[in-house]
């Protein structure tokens, strides 16, 4: 049996992997990266660890150990552990860290693949097992987008491009033509929440891949929770890039969504 490796951020996604990678045969070797990392994963896992996302030399050591030759990356780990201090990195981690010319996401992200390559382990396409998550071109939700918003549809998807392309961020929101927020450290939950509170109402999210999206890691990613946040500042319009984005739990995101007049639209 083929031994896959794991390495789990927050959200659903991991179990999706985790638990697709069993039903096609895979021996799965699970390491939650965070406390909030779903437990529901070792359902799923042949073994499962909590190793903290900062202690590198211990990931790489476990995975050696289980004589893993193939891991994938999944699930949310925000930027920001880097500088609140809530991760304690180990040697490792802090050379891998300092020897960065910027810690951008793709000089970040780049870098750990590296060091997992140095120690024998392939990092393959994190949405290779799970592709049906992710829409085609289409309304997702029973409401249609308005003349408006599909001009602020339009108009914030060149604006995301752009953003993902400088390496920034894959979210903006706009109202009226008009940039409101753009993600950067702090994530979409939080670009929404800033953006949405200065449109007052209104306000449409564009969430996009990169223009050269590495589909090893930062693959756009949308769920329940994305709506709920839109919901909190009366955002009504989510677009997303159509067969570039995995859409978490669309059954439960979409009946929200239509709950609150709200739409989803892939482009």
């Amino acid at each position: 049996m083929e031994k896959l490796g794991l390495l789990a951020g927050v959200g659903k996604l991991p179990v999706e992997c985790a638990r697709t990678a069993k039903k096609l045969g895979y021996e799965v070797y699970a390491v939650g990266l965070l406390p909030e990392s779903d437990p529901q994963i070792a359902e799923f896992s042949k073994d499962y660890q909590q190793i903290s996302v900062g202690q590198l030399g211990e990931i790489l050591k476990y995975f050696k150990d289980n004589g893993l030759e193939k891991v994938t990356m999944i699930g949310k780990v925000t930027k920001e552990l880097l500088f609140n201090g809530k991760v304690q990195p180990d040697q490792k981690m802090i050379e891998l860290i300092t020897s960065l010319s910027d810690r951008s996401d793709n000089t970040i992200m780049m870098a750990f693949i590296l060091e997992l390559a140095k120690a024998g382990l392939q990092t393959f396409d994190q949405t290779a097992l799970i592709r049906r998550l992710m829409p085609r071109r289409g309304v997702i939700t029973s409401r249609e987008p308005s003349s408006v918003e599909r001009q602020d549809i339009d108009f914030g998807f060149v604006i995301a491009k752009e953003l993902g392309r400088l390496d920034v961020g894959q979210t903006v929101v706009v109202k009226n033509r008009a940039v409101m927020a753009l993600e950067a450290i702090e994530g979409t939950d939080e670009c929404i929440r800033r953006g949405g509170k200065l449109a007052v109402s209104g306000a449409v999210v564009a969430k996009v891949s990169k223009p050269n999206q590495d589909n090893r890691f930062d693959v756009p990613t949308v769920g329940p929770q994305t709506i709920k946040v839109m919901a909190e500042v009366d955002a009504t319009a989510l677009a997303i890039e159509a067969d570039k984005t995995l859409l978490v739990d669309k059954e439960n995101m979409v009946a929200f969504a239509d709950e609150h007049g709200m739409t989803i639209v892939a482009i």
